[in-house]
Formats: structure tokens, C-alpha cells, sequence
């Protein structure tokens, strides 16, 4: 598995006062440095050489972010009474509650 398909971040940290890189599908793995470009190569390079290890201790290594596929479909338990809220707007809006849900969840996107 190539280590650049994988999903990085990197942010600053006020405790450390660095950067740190971040991957996704790895979130025990961390990378301090200086600069930011710095990090991002030191998760990466981190994340390559984590896989190799994976790779020859014949361990399951994680699918990149990139590469899953996604249904599009999610289940999300919440309170009767956030339904019942959230059924009474989408009705009011003269919409369906998944419209609803899914416009509110795109609002936060923007």
C-alpha cells in the first residue's frame, strides 16, 4: 500500500509549540517538527515504514480513506424526541426527514 493515499492533517500544537501530522486511518501515529511541510513528510514517512512492518509481521493493513466506498447510507440513533422534533420541521417544510437531516448535515460542511 502506497502511504500517500492515506489521510493526513497537520495542526498546530500549543502544548508542544509544533506541528504535528496526523493520519487518519492510523490514529495512535503522530509526527512533531518545526514547520508544517516538515510534519506532513514525517507522518508520511511514518505511516510508510508502520506498513512495511504491518506488511512483514503479516498483519491486516487499513484500506486508505481514498479508496473505500461509501453507500451514501448511515444509521444514526438519537432521542424520541429529537425525531419527533426533527419530523415535525421536515413536515412543516413540507419535506422528507432524510431531506432535512441531509440538509442540515451539508450545512455544516460549507
Amino acid at each position: 500500500m502506497d502511504s500517500r493515499q492515506y489521510t493526513y492533517r497537520v495542526l498546530w500544537s500549543e502544548e508542544d509549540q509544533e506541528f504535528v501530522g496526523l493520519c487518519a486511518e492510523f490514529p495512535s501515529l503522530s509526527w512533531l517538527e518545526e514547520s508544517q511541510e516538515a510534519a506532513l513528510q514525517g507522518v508520511v514517512a511514518l505511516v510508510r515504514d508502520t506498513l512495511a512492518d504491518m506488511e512483514n509481521a503479516g498483519e491486516k493493513i487499513p484500506v486508505p480513506l481514498s479508496l473505500q466506498n461509501f453507500s451514501g447510507k448511515f444509521q444514526v440513533r438519537t432521542t424520541p424526541e429529537t425525531h419527533r422534533r426533527l419530523a415535525m420541521q421536515a413536515a412543516e417544510a413540507g419535506v422528507s426527514l432524510n431531506r432535512l437531516i441531509n440538509s442540515k448535515l451539508t450545512e455544516h460542511h460549507a
